[in-house]
């Protein structure tokens, strides 16, 4: 008999949700699948929305005390989907109690609490992971084979710029992750992270950064529904140098007026190009510049490749291998990586090593925001 991995998960917000939902269908993504998943119970603030989520989704356990799940000798992972401002001590507790760990971005909320976790992840011998889902998006993990077979040669210079609309009505009441009481942060740890990420998945490390923040409604709509003075970025502009040498710029906002979930960038090498947008998550652009242009072009010019639903096997078994892709099967892919990691006692990236460097840059990019100063070392932070 397969295996069972038994899942305590923390918070049940959309990504709790979302979670869940690449647990509970995972087994049909992937063939023959030497695990079983199971979450068994969920925390969160009220027993009353716990009880609710357990007798929903048919979890075992329903509580408001986080300790139930991590001391549970039961189970087996711990799954926190809980703000950014929760995790360090949380996540103490389980290195301790021996949970292996998936964990929602950014790890913790500065560098300093970042860098005490992931060193007390490395010594436990735990499977530890950051949730960076984007990165397990069948073009980013095309990208990934194109960079790294040298197809667009040495890295030069990248932009990248995730976009929402979240903060343009200043009516609409706060959320926590615009409150840097609960978040740490702004659009930075929130969008930030996702696009750093990427960067340094696709590119390498960082090695310096320069920031600039923005607030565009210093007073909105708190979470209450009164006046409430905006203590969070609501947009972040970044340029960037990296250990390979390339130089590149990072917009991430919530101010953008038509704008869903767009997450874009480019990568420009010296023999070629990529570009991916999410909102279109089905095709990677690749230009490869070793290719001449001739009478009326010849092939020159971007390439779209379907990357769609061929994942590799076990995946791409459901719906289809043709079957355009989505958002929510990069957090399917993801969860798998992870579960496997814990199933077969490999580490797989991204762990909270990874997250760490992420959280370096971001303390990095607001201090040179605060201070007004030019590029800032990523190492002062590691």
């Amino acid at each position: 008999m397969a295996k069972k991995l038994k899942i305590g998960l923390l918070g049940f917000g959309a990504m709790g949700k979302v979670h869940s939902y690449s647990v509970e269908n995972m087994k049909f993504y992937y063939s023959s699948l030497p695990f079983q998943t199971e979450i068994v119970g969920v925390c969160t603030t009220s027993i009353e929305k716990s009880r609710q989520v357990a007798e929903k989704f048919g979890f075992e356990i329903a509580t408001d005390n986080e300790n139930e799940l991590i001391y549970s000798p039961d189970v087996d992972i711990i799954d926190i989907c809980t703000p950014n401002a929760f995790h360090y001590d949380t996540l103490k507790k389980c290195i301790a109690a021996g949970k292996h760990i998936y964990c929602e971005k950014p790890l913790c909320i500065s560098s300093a609490q970042a860098k005490e976790i992931a060193e007390l992840a490395k010594n436990s011998g735990l499977i530890c992971n950051i949730v960076f889902n984007n990165r397990f998006i069948a073009p980013i993990l095309r990208a990934k084979q194109l960079v790294d077979e040298g197809h667009i040669g040495r890295v030069l210079s990248f932009s990248a710029e995730y976009l929402h609309n979240s903060c343009t009505d200043t009516q609409k009441n706060a959320g926590w992750k615009q409150n840097s009481d609960i978040c740490g942060g702004g659009v930075l740890f929130d969008l930030g992270s996702h696009v750093i990420d990427l960067i340094y998945f696709l590119c390498g490390s960082f090695e310096a950064v320069s920031g600039t923040s923005q607030i565009a409604y210093p007073l909105r709509s708190g979470s209450d529904g009164c006046p409430w003075k905006t203590n969070a970025d609501e947009a972040f502009y970044m340029t960037a140098r990296l250990s390979c040498g390339a130089v590149g710029t990072i917009c991430v906002s919530k101010l953008i007026h038509g704008a869903n979930d767009d997450l874009s960038l480019c990568i420009y090498g010296e023999k070629g190009s990529i570009k991916f947008s999410l909102m279109q998550p089905n095709f990677l652009y690749f230009y490869d510049a070793t290719q001449k242009p001739d009478v009326l072009g010849g092939s020159t010019g971007y390439k779209a490749i379907e990357c769609v639903g061929r994942y590799p096997t076990p995946g791409g078994a459901f719906p289809a291998p043709k079957a355009p892709s989505s958002w929510i099967r990069g957090h399917v892919e993801s969860m798998y990586e992870f579960l496997s990691s814990v199933y077969t006692k490999i580490p797989h990236a991204p762990d909270f090593s990874d997250a760490l460097h992420i959280q370096a840059v971001m303390d990095a990019a607001y201090f040179s925001s605060k201070s007004n100063s030019s590029y800032e070392d990523i190492k002062k932070y590691l």
